[in-house]
C-alpha cells in the first residue's frame, strides 16, 4: 500500500544558532496512521520548496510560539512571538496544499494559524483576557493540565471521537477569539473556549489540545482520518 507524503512544519529553536526543531511524536503520529511524514525545510524562497509541497498530500501544522496575526490584546512575557521565518514557511505550505484542495490538520498554534490564515481573532492570553485557570503547565507549576471537551454533536470530530465528553490535554495560552471564514466549532472547553473546528468540506481540522501526546486514544482517529483523506 502506498504511503501518501504528510509534511510536518518545524520551528526554529531559540538562540545564536537557529535550528529548525520539531517533536518526533508528530512523526511517529503520522507513521502509525499510514502515512509517510516529510520534515519541512524553512528557505528563503517560496518557490524552491514549490517542487516538494506540489507533492504533498496532506499537511500537520505543529504547535509553536505566539500567533501575531489577528492578534487581540499584547502576547505575555513567557509566550515568545513567532519568528518571521516560521510564519512565512507556515503561510507558503498552508497556501500550497489548500490551493491543491488538500487536506489540513492544525494542532494548538496550527489551529490557531489557520484560523488566523481564515480570517478570524486569536486572544492574545486567554488566561488573563477572559479570567480562567491555567490550561498550560507552565502557568500551573509545571503540572499537567488536563480537562474535559465537549463535542459538537453532528460535526466530523464528534463522529471521530464519539459524541459526549471526553478528555484531553492542554499546552496553550493562546486561544481563538473568532472563527474565520468557513470554520465552524467542534468542540469546546467547559469555559466555552473553542477547542476544535473544522472546514464545511472537512478538508480543514484545527484542535488546541495535542493529539500527537495521547498515543493509543481515540485521538490517534485524527491522524488516520487526514491520512485517509490525503490517500
Amino acid at each position: 500500500m502506498s504511503r501518501p507524503l504528510i509534511g510536518i512544519t518545524t520551528s526554529l529553536s531559540e538562540g545564536p544558532e537557529a535550528r529548525q526543531v520539531v517533536d518526533r511524536l508528530y512523526v511517529e503520529a503520522v507513521e502509525r496512521a499510514g502515512g509517510c511524514p516529510v520534515l519541512l525545510p524553512m528557505t528563503s524562497q517560496a518557490q524552491t520548496l514549490e517542487p516538494l509541497l506540489a507533492q504533498l498530500a496532506g499537511l500537520v501544522i505543529t504547535g509553536g510560539p505566539g500567533i501575531t496575526q489577528g492578534l487581540v490584546g499584547q502576547l505575555p512575557p513567557d509566550l515568545p512571538p513567532v519568528s518571521p521565518r516560521r510564519a512565512q514557511a507556515d503561510t507558503w505550505a498552508f497556501e500550497a496544499v489548500r490551493s491543491r484542495d488538500r487536506p489540513v490538520l492544525g494542532i494548538c498554534y496550527g489551529m490557531q494559524f489557520i484560523n488566523a490564515c481564515c480570517g478570524g481573532t486569536i486572544y492574545a492570553d486567554v488566561q488573563a483576557q477572559l479570567g480562567i485557570g491555567p490550561h498550560s503547565p507552565g502557568r500551573n507549576q509545571n503540572q499537567e493540565v488536563r480537562h474535559p471537551l465537549h463535542l459538537v454533536s453532528g460535526t466530523r470530530l464528534a463522529i471521530l471521537a464519539g459524541e459526549g465528553e471526553t478528555q484531553v490535554n492542554s499546552f496553550h495560552l493562546q486561544a481563538v477569539e473568532r472563527l474565520g471564514s468557513g470554520l465552524k466549532v467542534s468542540a469546546q472547553s467547559p469555559e466555552g473556549l473553542i477547542e476544535g473546528f473544522e472546514s464545511e468540506d472537512g478538508r480543514l481540522v484545527g484542535v488546541q489540545f495535542h493529539p500527537e501526546r495521547m498515543p493509543g486514544t481515540v485521538w490517534e482517529k485524527l491522524f488516520e482520518q487526514l491520512v485517509r483523506a490525503a490517500g
